[in-house]
């Protein structure tokens, strides 16, 4: 699911809402799977976090409110405990993610009129460091 958003966005400048809030519901129903309530509840405050952290990104400019909403629903599939970790990884390909838009930027050039596709497509950053993250968790 975090590749397709990612996809998406690169391909749209859209994270729809629905594939949040899919990905949200099974991120929590994994944790409840998992762990039952206690990994829900763990699980549940990691994703209420990131809402909190995504939403003052994006009031600072920096994310868009997609994104915000992506990041949350990534987030929903770790604990609490992973909320450092997971943001370290998602910053991360961030950076690794510019490096490679400052190059396209300045050997592509976007037609006038598209003002979305000259935004810097954050989904990608935040599938990368997620998918990534949570291969670094399996054993």
């Amino acid at each position: 699911m975090a590749a397709s958003g990612a996809a998406l966005d690169v391909v749209t400048r859209k994270l729809p809402n629905i594939l949040c809030a899919i990905m949200l519901v099974a991120g929590l129903a994994l944790a409840f799977a998992s762990s039952a309530w206690t990994g829900l509840g763990l699980h549940f405050a990691h994703a209420a976090a990131a809402f909190v952290l995504g939403y003052v990104i994006y009031l600072t400019g920096l994310f868009g409110a997609g994104d915000a909403k992506f990041y949350t629903a990534c987030a929903a599939f770790f604990p609490i405990a992973d909320m450092l970790g997971l943001f370290v990884t998602i910053i991360g390909a961030g950076f690794v993610l510019l490096l490679a838009w400052m190059v396209a930027k300045r050997t592509i050039r976007t037609p006038k009129g598209a003002d979305d596709f000259a935004k810097l497509p954050y989904g990608v950053a935040i599938a990368a460091g997620s998918i990534g993250f949570a291969l670094l968790k399996l054993p």
